[in-house]
């Protein structure tokens, strides 16, 4: 199985409502399109189910949460077209954690790379280990988060967003991010993150569905042209991954994590 065609993703709803979806790729949790087309659906799925009270959000495996981009995806891009459609998956994961009816809690058990930053940030509320950083290195590949910057800037403010997309090549620690408010608190370990996760969505499903609901689309209130927005952002992505600067970039990385 090729790391284009790797991965998946999992749903399963207990007692209480509480639906848990999972994703993994081989490949420290990157997304490649197929396997972000297949969370989106997920999302909009399980949001929609009328045995759903809340959302909780992982990634399998201990060290990364979510690498972000499928490097192996990149360097297949031949044109702006097909550019485009790949950005356009993590556009279609936050616009459907943000369009979702039920609150989403997110679990971030590792490293937050990336378009993994985006995805933490389209949680409605996360909790996180000590050891996950988070870094946006786009810059570093020529690209820029274009797609993922009105999530992270929404969640942490436009200076640490700032901060975080132009210092591209350094991580910062999950002490930075719970400070300004990616991460609603962190844990020492992941036994502890989960016993927390868990707690937090039961106490969630015990609440009014419809004043949850409710409380959601205000939490979201001025997103509605986000399906614009983030495709126009997809789109410049789509045209700088064409870029020599990038394809140059993207295999030095590769070369240098072989």
């Amino acid at each position: 199985m090729s790391t284009l065609t790797a991965g998946t993703v999992t749903a399963a709803t207990d007692a209480h409502g509480i639906a848990t979806i999972s994703f993994f790729h081989p490949a420290h949790n990157s997304l490649p399109g197929a396997l972000l087309t297949q969370l989106a659906s997920t999302i909009t799925a399980v949001g929609q189910a009328e045995t759903t009270n809340v959302i909780i959000l992982r990634s399998e495996g201990e060290r990364t949460f979510c690498a972000g981009a499928s490097f192996d995806e990149l360097v297949a891009i031949a044109d702006e077209a097909q550019g485009q459609q790949f950005f356009a998956g993590f556009a279609r994961v936050i616009n459907a954690c943000r369009t979702c009816p039920k609150i989403i809690v997110g679990r971030v058990q590792g490293k937050a790379i990336g378009g993994g930053v985006g995805v933490a940030a389209a949680t409605d509320y996360c909790l996180a280990t000590s050891q996950a950083a988070i870094k946006l290195s786009e810059l570093v590949v020529g690209i820029g988060p274009f797609v993922v910057g009105p999530v992270v800037e929404r969640k942490i403010g436009t200076a640490a967003y700032a901060q975080l997309a132009l210092d591209a090549a350094e991580f910062r620690p999950a002490t930075w991010a719970e400070a300004r408010g990616l991460y609603a608190q962190c844990f020492a370990s992941i036994a502890e993150l989960d016993a927390a996760v868990q707690a937090f969505a039961t106490r969630l499903a015990s609440y009014h569905p419809a004043a949850l609901t409710a409380l959601k689309a205000v939490l979201w209130e001025g997103t509605d042209h986000w399906d614009g927005l983030l495709a126009q952002r997809a789109a410049i992505s789509g045209r700088l991954v064409l870029s020599a600067f990038t394809r140059q970039a993207i295999a030095q990385f590769k070369s240098a994590v072989r």
